[in-house]
């Protein structure tokens, strides 16, 4: 779409949907993600804690006897947005609370924002830049607030939006000013595609 080769472009990906990882891609290659050891990590999902002081995991047993399971549970299930917000686990939930000035739906989004600015500003600083910052899934392609908010906090490297097209849901859009230096790109994503790529790629080799 840049019309630029691919290994000499950084891009910070930001797949955000019930599920949520950042990938910071350096000279067309993945050099690091937000999720680890398992998808739990990272920044903060629709019932997914993400990243927290490994501590709390000491306290809750400690203070309240849960098993490891339960704990398991807990992070899994029970946390991210529908912990914070105490309302749902789906974005579209919360935004339509927020609206309505619900203080804990209104904390859900900041935490969400601030945890993806952390994570994108990060990746931008370890790899010296990047060419372009794309907003994906569910949330990343339809959430124009969120989307707003997250590049708000990161003006300081050049992140700007044009509203008028981040007024947008589910189609491909350059969302920044053509003068801006990070494109902010929104582009929806195709796991279809890359699955039947890579299934092809294994038939040839076969």
């Amino acid at each position: 779409i840049l019309e630029k080769p691919v290994e000499d472009m950084n891009i910070i990906t930001c797949h955000l949907g019930n599920g949520g990882s950042i990938t910071a891609v350096k000279n067309g290659k993945s050099f690091k993600t937000s999720m680890g050891f398992t998808p739990l990590s990272g920044v903060m999902m629709g019932t997914r804690s993400g990243d927290i002081d490994p501590a709390i995991l000491i306290y809750l047993q400690k203070q309240y006897g849960y098993t490891a399971q339960e704990l398991d549970d807990i992070l899994n299930k029970k946390s991210g947005m529908l912990g914070v917000s105490g309302i749902s686990s789906d974005s579209r939930d919360i935004e339509n609370a927020a609206e309505e000035g619900n203080e804990r739906a209104i904390l859900t989004q900041k935490i969400y924002a601030d945890r993806i600015i952390e994570t994108v500003a990060g990746y931008y600083g370890l790899m010296g830049g990047a060419d372009a910052i794309v907003f994906a899934g569910g949330i990343g392609e339809n959430a124009a607030h969120i989307r707003q908010m997250v590049c708000d906090g990161l003006e300081a490297i050049g992140v700007k939006l044009d509203p008028e097209k981040n007024n947008i849901r589910g189609k491909e859009m350059l969302l920044s000013p053509e003068d801006a230096k990070t494109k902010v790109w929104l582009i929806p994503t195709n796991e279809e595609v890359m699955l039947a790529r890579d299934a092809y790629k294994d038939l040839l080799n076969a």
